[in-house]
């Protein structure tokens, strides 16, 4: 069923290839404003905020988006509830979900030196993967992460490159988890220094020494536990603690959801300061090789709150710009993320748990999706973009955008993007070259480094709402 959903207004079709974007004189300030410096205005979340109708009018509540978590776990293969996993594995099983991730690609990959990566690399990694006999059995484990940590393809830090234009873009980078993410630890490395770990959107391997393992019941009591706090800035810290190293000016990033420690206002101290301008928190930490929780202060004047936040169309924008600028990350690498990276991160500070990758999001059941085919022209796809409302994803191949309104009846996105790409910026004005960032563009005119329009090679449409339409 069509949502019905008002229209963005009459597309106007983009005129022939302009000259390039031009500099900004400051100094002339009693002329019309200018293609860029209407592009600096479009850098303002509250510009389009103060465009939407209905700001703060919410598209799903508490109790909505707890059914749409559900049903992701009961009807999407790419989302695990950890808590429902069974206490042991056949090597089957494991081998399965180890090798859909740890396999070398069909084309060839380079290491930063410039040798190719050889069959005797790929032979080296295989056996440090250790994987079991047919017949074995393999136990169920649980953790918390420690700190920020990349998920790999292979149990090695080995980095590798399909070419010098991409070498940004390592290869053998997966996912990243966070400090208090629960994991479900499948297996061990040979070389005792990897684990293969179960987050609740990916698996891959993870460094050991970033996971304190505890009881299954610890871990999923640590991620449902009330009250808590939620990362809302694109990265928070914990306050300088020169008796917990640590948890000292530890990074939290956006989405993170933290137990709130019992601390009262009057309390003497947490590692020698009062917690009264802080907030009290729960954090794993390792004491001779046991998990335990110790409190952690988070100062009030960071970017957290109580709760999560409203998931309204003001919040997904404001959200999203807290990221503006932000340096791409292939698989959260550079301490950053990827374009589906950020919107897992935007839509977890509301609450809501979807897939990692653009293919397993628009392949999901959960909320509502359109999609497109070689034989869709591009009115059919227009029709779908002036149907489009804030918040909306668009898919486009291995890239996903979030619409955030439109203007003079040209529709823009906020997206994360490393790839070479061009877009009219004005009338007249046209931008050429890489972003690698975080950024704002005009959706109609934005074009590949092979120039073709992302309009004609998009393929999907998501918005996350309660039911499955489709």
């Amino acid at each position: 069923m069509k949502i019905p959903l008002p229209p963005l207004g009459k597309w106007i079709p983009e005129p022939g290839i302009a000259p390039k974007l031009a500099l900004m004189n400051p100094t002339d300030r009693n002329r019309p404003p200018r293609s860029d410096e209407m592009m600096e205005r479009y850098l303002d979340a509250d510009f389009w905020i103060d465009r939407l109708e209905h700001p703060k009018s919410p598209l799903m509540d508490a109790a909505a988006i707890a059914r749409f978590n559900q049903r992701g776990f009961n009807q999407d293969p790419s989302l695990v509830d950890l808590a429902s996993l069974p206490d042991h594995l056949s090597a089957s099983v494991l081998s399965g979900m180890v090798r859909n991730i740890s396999k070398a690609p069909q084309y060839p990959l380079y290491l930063p030196n410039g040798y190719p990566v050889e069959k005797q690399d790929y032979r080296q990694l295989e056996t440090n993967m250790a994987l079991p006999g047919p017949r074995t059995q393999t136990e169920v484990r649980f953790g918390l992460v420690l700190q920020r940590t990349d998920m790999r393809t292979w149990p090695s830090a080995l980095t590798a490159y399909k070419d010098e234009a991409t070498i940004d873009l390592d290869r053998f980078q997966e996912n990243g988890l966070f400090p208090g993410d629960g994991v479900a630890v499948l297996h061990e490395s040979l070389d005792g220094n990897w684990y293969f770990a179960c987050s609740y959107n990916y698996a891959a391997w993870v460094r050991k020494s970033h996971i304190a393992m505890a009881d299954r019941q610890t871990v999923m009591d640590y991620g449902k536990a009330d009250p808590f706090l939620v990362v809302t800035g694109s990265k928070a810290t914990t306050n300088y603690n020169p008796r917990r190293p640590a948890i000292s000016e530890l990074q939290l990033d956006m989405g993170l959801r933290l137990p709130l420690a019992n601390s009262e206002p009057d309390s003497p101290n947490v590692d020698g300061q009062n917690p009264f301008t802080s907030y009290a928190v729960q954090l794993p930490v390792r004491d001779s090789g046991e998990m335990t929780l110790h409190t952690a202060l988070i100062a009030r004047s960071q970017d957290v709150q109580r709760g999560f936040l409203d998931y309204t169309p003001e919040n997904i924008i404001r959200q999203g710009f807290k990221f503006l600028g932000e340096r791409y990350g292939w698989g959260h690498s550079y301490n950053s993320r990827d374009c589906s990276g950020l919107v897992t991160e935007i839509f977890r500070s509301f609450g809501i748990l979807i897939p990692r990758n653009t293919r397993q999001q628009v392949s999901s059941l959960l909320g509502h999706t359109v999609r497109f085919g070689a034989d869709d022209h591009r009115e059919t796809r227009m029709e779908a973009i002036r149907n489009l409302a804030v918040g909306d994803l668009i898919y486009s191949p291995g890239h996903v955008m979030i619409y955030i309104g439109s203007h003079k009846e040209r529709p823009f996105v906020l997206h994360d993007t490393s790839s070479s790409i061009s877009f009219r910026t004005g009338d007249e004005d046209r931008y050429e070259g890489i972003l690698n960032g975080v950024s704002v563009t005009p959706l109609l005119s934005l074009r590949d480094e092979q120039g073709r329009r992302y309009l004609d090679t998009m393929w999907a449409i998501k918005r996350i709402t309660s039911g499955n339409q489709h």
